[in-house]
């Protein structure tokens, strides 16, 4: 049951990019500005989604205590991929697709695409929503601290202001004690607020449709390296914290979620840290999507696991 859900709401999802690659291909959208498609989907759609995932549940200390278990093993998961692969290809790090492919062995679209999967297969379970938001916290600090460094090799880029201040932070910031009061918007606001949250999984895909159309097609194939690291993005990852989950007595909804989120494709986070440094942006949009593309089969397999 999970394989055929996992395949069919994987397959719908790649079909999103179509319409980005052709507007792209045939000249109707620029190159110059799938940048503003991604900062609507960064700083409008993501925080909606948030909000919109927190109204899903009720506030109980049950679900808060599980969203605490759920950010630390996530961060703990994340934080030994990370520094493991950093010690793997740091002598190697004066090429800069190294540094990339360190990002992409842990950074995954957990949200965009991990939400949308979590829905279609725990459809009485929401609180999965909100487990995604945790593990979304979770990369986003690793992304704005070890990740910045590791792509960047300078210190100034962990910038407190930049953990603090980005938009994973200030819409938990905002939700969080929506979240904890009770309070419901009316329900006009909360039908804008759920429509902009669920527009982030076909503006991802758009987004990646158009950036596929501005790349060669030929080397997102043909690199070696790239299907080691997206192997280990999305099938070592996933085994890993199934391992690691199989010593905890935890609840087996929060298991099968973190699963889920950690076989998720390399993040387009990972190609956004290129574009900040000016550097490997081909590197970094070839393994994000080739491992977008390649989800509809690992996606499925490990799903096989639950």
């Amino acid at each position: 049951m999970f394989f055929s859900i996992t395949l069919t709401a994987v397959a719908v999802m790649l079909i999103y990019a179509v319409p980005g690659f052709l507007l792209v291909k045939t000249r109707m959208i620029k190159q110059e500005a799938i940048a503003a498609f991604a900062t609507v989907l960064m700083y409008v759609c993501q925080p909606c989604l948030t909000v919109y995932s927190f109204q899903k549940v009720d506030f109980s200390m049950k679900l808060v205590g599980q969203l605490l278990i759920f950010f630390v093993i996530a961060l703990a998961i994340q934080s030994v991929m990370l520094g493991g692969f950093f010690l793997v290809f740091r002598k190697k790090y004066e090429d800069i697709r190294y540094r990339v492919y360190t990002l992409a062995t842990t950074l995954g679209n957990c949200t965009f695409m991990g939400v949308p999967l979590l829905e279609a297969l725990f459809p009485d379970n929401p609180e999965t929503v909100v487990f995604s938001l945790a593990f979304f916290l979770a990369m986003s600090i690793l992304s704005w601290t070890a990740a910045s460094y590791i792509i960047t090799q300078d210190r100034r880029y962990i910038s407190v202001k930049k953990l603090v201040l980005n938009p994973a932070v200030l819409s938990m910031a905002v939700a969080i004690p929506i979240f904890v009061s009770g309070l419901r918007f009316p329900e006009q606001f909360e039908n804008m607020i759920t429509l902009l949250g669920r527009m982030t999984t076909p503006l991802c895909m758009l987004v990646l449709g158009m950036r596929l159309a501005t790349v060669q097609i030929k080397p997102i194939f043909t690199s070696g390296l790239q299907y080691l690291v997206i192997a280990v993005k999305q099938l070592a990852m996933p085994l890993l914290a199934y391992a690691v989950l199989s010593l905890f007595s935890l609840d087996p909804i929060m298991k099968q979620t973190l699963f889920i989120l950690t076989a998720t494709p390399v993040a387009s986070i990972v190609l956004n840290f290129a574009e900040m440094l000016g550097k490997g942006q081909k590197a970094a949009a070839n393994v994000v999507l080739l491992g977008t593309l390649l989800s509809v089969l690992t996606i499925p397999i490990m799903s096989l696991l639950l």
